[in-house]
């Protein structure tokens, strides 16, 4: 059975006031047997969307290659923006080698209620996908369960929205589950409404233009 570390340590700069939360990298991340086009840094694969949605939305003329000078980039706009990452999952096993979510078995997870408590400014989680099992919201759930924590609905419309208050000082802190930006997710995109209407008015619009918009507000 596969043993799928997650590869990178949560990166969070000290001005982080928002915190982007997935899951997994692909496996080839954990073997370091990277494609050409995959950048060797947290949502570097070369077939995943937040990167070029996040070019898109700021501009950042992004490099997507294998080199110190896109991980850089990224490193360089993420402090500059006070933005962090930290996944949910530092370890789970597999019996396919694949990156889907629902495969993980044996997951063991890293303490984001104990990541919050250490970065006072963080007041925003950004999720990288929604409550569906083994997602990144899902996964949090469970951890806030340890802590007798629950979160709050804000709103139930996609992308749902919620608060929890933190133990330690009372703190209150939102989470945003936004459309995972993945070509897995593009079924789920095709269904909503709010996207059947943007494409009946802008037929040339793709699933990456409807995430950017729906990402916009909240980087």
């Amino acid at each position: 059975m596969f043993h799928h570390i997650h590869p990178y340590p949560p990166f969070i700069p000290e001005s982080a006031t928002k915190l982007i939360v997935g899951t997994l990298p692909p496996p080839r991340f954990t073997t370091g047997e990277l494609k050409e086009g995959d950048v060797d840094f947290c949502y570097g694969s070369r077939d995943g969307q937040l990167w070029p949605i996040l070019d898109m939305i700021f501009g950042l003329d992004l490099k997507f290659e294998t080199t110190a000078e896109a991980i850089e980039q990224r490193e360089h706009f993420l402090i500059k923006r006070g933005i962090g990452i930290c996944d949910m999952v530092a370890s789970a096993r597999r019996e396919k080698v694949d990156a889907s979510d629902i495969g993980m078995l044996e997951v063991e997870l890293r303490d984001l209620v104990a990541v919050l408590q250490q970065n006072h400014k963080i007041d925003t989680l950004l999720f990288t996908g929604g409550n569906s099992k083994n997602g990144p919201e899902y996964f949090f759930r469970r951890k806030l369960k340890e802590y007798n924590i629950s979160l709050k609905l804000v709103s139930n419309k996609v992308p749902r929205i919620h608060t929890l208050q933190l133990p330690d000082n009372g703190r209150i802190v939102k989470t945003v589950s936004l459309i995972a930006p993945s070509g897995a997710a593009n079924r789920a995109v095709g269904t909503l409404l709010d996207y059947k209407k943007m494409k009946d008015k802008f037929p040339e619009k793709t699933t990456i233009d409807f995430r950017v918009a729906q990402y916009r507000p909240f980087f």
